[in-house]
């Protein structure tokens, strides 16, 4: 990416959240069956220097070999979907009919937003998940680093840079919903792998490589902070004027047991590629802190690195300064991994 961005996101992650579903007794006392239902909601993985990343939602549509269970979901239209909202205009200023917009970079780690809540759907094999989205999504672009959107033709406005999606739809992966059923998933936006500004073109492209679907019942979050000492003796700026700058950014991997130097960052080369990355961002105070949202349950190795100027689209040589490992468990239950410096004491002679 030529300019340095920070979204969801996550990759600001997409959040399908089930609704909980329960049980009747009619009057044979027999339990009912009852129709499974889901929630949809939006989160992401962080990405730098963007000040907002603005996705335009439509409709979400759930697509089955069994046309019976084909159903859209109109945003302001339908029951359950989020109510439509005045931040997605187009080019003539006015806004756009049936449409969400949620801005990813303010649910990032563990936060998100919801776009359907207590939807029943049928019983079933869904093929596909498709988020409709307009052609006027958008990002804020601090350009010159002043903590202050560009308005680079002088109208007093701050100027939108379009961020285009491939056929203005998102397609995911399906589902099996069966009756009595709690169905939770999280889309998971991670800006950092899939958001690229590229060359002769206007505006960014948001590509599916950046959103993942996680199963809420079958995943967690990770959170922590890395010592001060740690950052200062591996040479790595501390204390930032501006807050909003990575002192340095942590990758997840999975599995256990990795050899440092197979590990790769976003866009390497190396043997072993990260699921995600996140920032460390200073509180101003005295500490240092890091939240990657929505990982699928399992076990993964944690790698930080001061290299906070990693393009994501290119071979880095970045250096990564210690490893740690974590098992991420489900229910969106929080696992904490600090890095700190460890210090070996020698036995007195």
């Amino acid at each position: 990416m030529k300019t340095k961005i920070c979204l969801l996101s996550s990759l600001i992650p997409l959040l399908l959240v089930g609704c909980g579903s329960g049980s009747n007794n009619d009057n044979d006392d027999t339990m009912s069956e009852i129709q499974p239902s889901f929630s949809l909601a939006i989160s992401d993985a962080p990405v730098d220097n963007v000040l907002s990343v603005v996705a335009c939602f439509s409709d979400i549509e759930l697509r089955s070999d069994d046309s019976d269970l084909n159903t859209t979901f109109t945003i302001g239209d339908t029951e359950g979907a989020a109510d439509a909202n005045d931040m997605c205009t187009d080019d003539d200023g006015n806004v756009v009919a049936n449409t969400r917009g949620i801005d990813l970079l303010a649910v990032s780690g563990s936060d998100s937003e919801s776009l359907l809540s207590d939807i029943t759907i049928g019983a079933g094999e869904y093929t596909q998940i498709r988020l409709e989205m307009t052609p006027y999504s958008y990002a804020l672009v601090d350009l010159d680093g002043d903590g202050v959107a560009d308005d680079e033709d002088g109208d007093g406005e701050a100027d939108k840079v379009p961020v285009r999606v491939p056929s203005n739809e998102l397609k995911l992966d399906g589902f099996t919903a069966t009756v009595n059923q709690t169905l939770s998933f999280t889309l998971e936006f991670d800006l950092r792998k899939g958001m690229t500004d590229p060359v002769g073109q206007e505006g960014y492209i948001l590509k599916p490589r950046g959103v993942r679907l996680v199963d809420n019942t079958e995943a967690g979050h990770i959170a922590g902070t890395v010592s001060e000492t740690l950052l200062i003796n591996n040479s790595c700026s501390v204390a930032p004027e501006d807050i909003t700058t990575p002192v340095g950014y942590v990758y997840l991997y999975e599995g256990t047991e990795l050899a440092i130097e197979d590990l790769a960052d976003e866009g390497g080369a190396e043997a072993i590629e990260p699921v995600t990355s996140a920032p460390v961002y200073f509180d101003n105070v005295d500490t240092y802190a890091y939240e990657i949202g929505y990982v699928n349950s399992g076990d993964y190795t944690l790698a930080l690195t001061c290299d906070a100027e990693a393009d994501p689209e290119a071979d880095d040589d970045i250096s990564f300064i210690q490893t740690e490992e974590a098992t991420v468990g489900s229910d969106l239950a929080t696992t904490e991994v600090d890095f700190i410096e460890t210090v070996e004491e020698t036995a007195a002679e």
